[in-house]
């Protein structure tokens, strides 16, 4: 059971109500799904990018719940904005809530995975649930690396990118559990931007090239906000 409350994301369809901090009342939103970790929901207003918010979601008459998220994804869907949210701040007896909205009014959904069950070593790191919070995108932006223990520098490109981790190409064949300094050079004048991150795992493309998955050691959301402005 906690394995499944740990990487389950439920599909729900439900006519909910959320509140922006500060705001005087609630607006009627649609929540399409929900986890312990994030949730995507469908409203009129459009909300601010690149920041934190502070939200108020009400399920249910019980279950009304506080929290601070991040907005890692936004679309236009038939005149309504479908926002992928990622929970920043949430209080564990909030997780217990939803744990227990689900448990009462979708107990089918606790029966069945609706994302298929997948290692935390899969694509970069990323759980299934994480690859959904964390939306990939495809980018190519050119990089040096440095392996902390050996001191070895390198060279390198994205080929896609999370605000969790990032897949390279380059000639360099790197090792599991190497811990990487990373400098990406975004076309946007502006320095060049650093992270660090572990290799998960690493597959020869050709005799010379290999394809590697790197899960970062923390969520860059404001660095992934300004990759996808330079796109």
């Amino acid at each position: 059971m906690e394995t499944q409350r740990r990487f389950t994301r439920w599909r729900i369809d439900r006519q909910a109500k959320v509140k922006l901090e500060g705001a005087e009342a609630f607006m009627d939103c649609m929540v399409k799904d929900i986890s312990l970790k994030g949730l995507m929901v469908s409203l009129v207003l459009k909300l601010p990018q690149d920041t934190f918010l502070g939200l108020s979601v009400a399920l249910s008459e019980e279950t009304v719940f506080e929290l601070e998220v991040w907005v890692v994804w936004h679309r236009s869907v038939d005149g309504h904005n479908l926002y992928g949210f990622y929970f920043s701040k949430i209080k564990d007896a909030d997780k217990e809530k939803i744990y227990q909205f689900i448990r009462k009014f979708y107990p089918q959904q606790l029966t069945k995975q609706w994302w298929p069950e997948a290692t935390p070593q899969e694509k970069g790191g990323e759980t299934m649930e994480d690859r959904r919070i964390f939306q990939r995108f495809r980018v190519k932006y050119p990089l040096r690396f440095l392996e902390m223990k050996s001191g070895k520098e390198g060279i390198a490109s994205t080929s896609d990118i999370s605000a969790r981790g990032m897949n390279i190409t380059t000639a360099e064949q790197l090792e599991a559990q190497m811990t990487l300094e990373m400098w990406l050079t975004v076309p946007d004048r502006g320095e060049p931007l650093y992270t660090r991150g572990e290799v998960v795992w690493s597959k020869p493309l050709s005799e010379s090239e290999y394809q590697v998955g790197i899960n970062l050691e923390k969520a860059e959301l404001m660095a992934l906000a300004r990759l996808l402005r330079a796109m």
